[in-house]
Formats: C-alpha cells, sequence, structure tokens
C-alpha cells in the first residue's frame, strides 16, 4: 500500500487500521465479534506504511482505530452502532 489509498473492505466487512496495545481497538473488536461483523485488522506498526494513510485522515495524528468501510470512507474510534449504520447505509 502507498500513499493514502486503502484496499476497501468487502460488503459487510471493515478494515481496522490499529496496534497491538490500543485499548479502543481490543474494545471495538471484541464487540464486532459480538455480533458477526467481520473485519480485516491493520497493524501500522507491524506495516508502517499504512500509517500514512491514518495520519491523512486523521490530521496528521496516528490515531487508531481507524476504520475504512466498504464505500471508502474512513471514522476514527467509531462506536459499535457508528459501524453498523454504515455499513447499513
Amino acid at each position: 500500500m502507498t500513499g493514502a489509498t486503502p484496499t476497501l473492505p468487502d460488503p459487510g466487512t471493515i478494515t481496522m487500521y490499529s496496534t497491538t496495545w490500543c485499548g479502543y481497538c481490543r474494545r471495538l473488536r471484541t464487540q464486532l465479534d459480538s455480533v458477526g461483523i467481520g473485519y480485516t485488522v491493520i497493524d501500522i506498526e507491524e506495516r508502517p506504511e499504512t500509517a500514512a494513510f491514518v495520519e491523512q485522515v486523521n490530521g496528521g495524528n496516528r490515531t487508531v482505530p481507524t476504520v475504512v468501510y466498504p464505500d471508502g470512507t474512513a471514522a476514527t474510534n467509531p462506536s459499535l452502532a457508528d459501524v453498523k449504520k454504515a455499513l447499513a447505509s
């Protein structure tokens, strides 16, 4: 991945940019698992080239979780309700 163009997730799923130490990321993953929403996790520390995208959508900050929806929109630290709503639209 180069620049700021993420690979779009499959319909009904999300891509979550994350780190291993992020409590908010762990919480969202647990919530997604509990309701059966599929996701792909990209660890921005294991794949540092992905941090550029996270920084772009977060005003230069490496804020996680950053979620990308199938329509290409992104959200920073969304709630489970936010994810459900975005996937339903």
